[in-house]
């Protein structure tokens, strides 16, 4: 099985529940971003990868940009549920802060480390809606952040503050290992992108512990 194939398979099927036709659209999206990118992906690319006839692409998605704009709201919808999972561990409020920032990162890499081009090329034409979707994102995972270091600053593990205004802080200074900020050549290696992460964590940690 290809990472394509893997990678669609962890992001958009839940094994609790039968893939559905949107769903299967999605995932064909990956695959023809990666093999194409978004300019050369029609919908009848779309519909002849999925197996079904094109008006049932529409029944599902007015547009291309449509499709493509879900398949980037799906990934951030995994993501976001991934950290309100890690947040809620049994584990030292560092801890789970310290492997949030890690998988902001690293399941980033890994939703598009098969494309051949950073998300800003792929998507160049979609940008200012690209654009208004990542503040939102932003915003979203600023949130579920401030959570944990608010938990941290009522243990007294971490320094007062406004737990969101230093949330967006951790936030922003991840940004730049994130994968549309990097063009292919750029991502690298992950275990490179692992550890530049990982460094990143602890500073920022140490920042706003109680020592």
């Amino acid at each position: 099985m290809t990472n394509i194939h893997i990678w669609s398979n962890a992001i958009m099927k839940d094994a609790s529940r039968p893939i559905t036709t949107r769903d299967a659209i999605l995932e064909a999206t990956d695959r023809l971003l990666a093999r194409s990118g978004y300019k050369k992906m029609t919908i009848d690319d779309l519909a002849n990868e999925v197996g079904i006839g094109k008006g049932s692409v529409y029944l599902h998605f007015s547009s291309k940009e449509e499709i493509a704009l879900s398949h980037i709201d799906g990934i951030i919808e995994k993501l976001k549920s991934n950290l309100t999972a890690i947040a809620a561990k049994p584990l030292g409020v560092d801890v789970r802060l310290r492997e949030m920032l890690l998988e902001r990162v690293l399941y980033r890499f890994d939703s598009v480390q098969h494309y051949t081009q950073s998300l800003n090329e792929l998507l160049a034409v979609l940008r200012p809606k690209l654009l208004e979707r990542r503040k939102r994102y932003f915003s979203e995972e600023a949130r579920i952040f401030a959570d944990i270091i608010a938990e941290g600053q009522k243990a007294k593990i971490f320094q007062k503050g406004d737990p969101l205004d230093l949330a967006i802080t951790f936030l922003s200074s991840t940004n730049a290992l994130l994968p549309y900020s990097l063009s292919a050549i750029e991502l690298g290696d992950r275990s490179e992108i692992e550890d530049r992460a990982r460094k990143t964590a602890d500073v920022l940690i140490r920042g706003i512990s109680i020592q």
